[in-house]
């Protein structure tokens, strides 16, 4: 049988799978329109096999690295979900104070490729926390339909207050300079524009494909590096509206557009993964967090 590649699907395709993947339409229809691109070899199991995350080849850094202290803590969100299972990670052996960063996960809770994000970002040279806000739930189930699931029974509100939370926590450590940023994916870009609205002394957002805030955008005071997929219409529609605010209110932001490549092009484990475009935003993201942060 012949493998697919990433050449071989419809746009329309991932646009189907970005859809489902956010909730807008369900499992069974899903499948049933999928099969509309099915033909010859390509069968409907194929396409889904092909779509589904890959966690087990497509990790960047090694959870065991020898240059990494990473573990998992709990921490108190009184205001959100009560007591919050996250992954804490830093560069091993380090003897100075680091910038932190919030690693906000996307709408299935803490999966491998945001633990591997977060420890990636820790070998950069922070101190990270990625928390599950599926903790209250029983934390993500390693499943990411049951996840999304799951997360669609937590209060919107609630959530941002457990990220909100975290970034509490590492202003509170130790090992911390107190200079903390936010970085989230999808839900969790949307997190971080939200963060960055109602967290004054946050030190710096980069909302990657996150949904835009309506409102108090005149409240932000952390400078903005926002990401965003060329081909991503859905999210893409509401930043001019987002845009013209942050220049009447004169706020600090940078912006990208990445032509050609969908929502989630971040994310190595999905045939979204676009690797230059991914690499880029970064190796953009890390040099803003270096800027703002140490």
């Amino acid at each position: 049988m012949k493998k697919l590649k990433k050449e071989d699907i419809k746009q329309e395709v991932f646009d189907l799978y970005d859809a489902y993947a956010h909730n807008k339409i369900e499992r069974r229809e899903f499948v049933e329109r999928l099969s509309l691109f099915a033909a010859g070899s390509v069968t409907v199991p194929a396409l889904l096999s092909f779509l589904m995350p890959d966690y087990k080849t497509t990790m960047l850094v090694n959870p065991n690295d020898p240059n990494l202290d990473s573990k998992f803590i709990t921490y108190d969100s009184p205001e959100g979900g009560g007591e919050i299972r996250a992954l804490l990670s830093k560069p091993k052996n380090t003897t100075e104070q680091l910038g932190g960063i919030v690693v906000v996960h996307e709408n299935r809770g803490l999966n491998p490729y945001i633990e591997d994000t977060a420890r990636r970002a820790a070998l950069d040279g922070f101190i990270t926390i990625a928390p599950d806000a599926l903790s209250p739930l029983g934390g993500y189930p390693g499943n990411d339909d049951e996840g999304r699931e799951m997360q669609r029974k937590r209060d919107s509100g609630e959530m941002l207050q457990d990220f909100i939370a975290a970034y509490n926590y590492l202003l509170n450590h130790e090992d911390c300079n107190g200079k903390i940023g936010v970085v989230g994916f999808c839900f969790g870009g949307s997190i971080s524009n939200m963060m960055a609205v109602k967290v004054p002394t946050l030190n710096a957002a980069v909302p990657f494909y996150g949904g835009q805030p309506k409102e108090d955008i005149e409240q932000i005071q952390a400078p903005l590096l926002l990401q965003y997929a060329g081909l991503d219409e859905r999210i893409n529609s509401g930043w001019p509206e987002y845009e013209a605010k942050l220049k009447e209110h004169n706020k600090e932001y940078g912006v990208f557009f990445y032509p050609d490549v969908n929502h989630g092009f971040h994310n190595t484990t999905t045939p979204r993964y676009d690797k230059e475009s991914a690499e880029l935003a970064w190796e953009r993201t890390i040099a803003f967090f270096k800027e703002h942060l140490t």
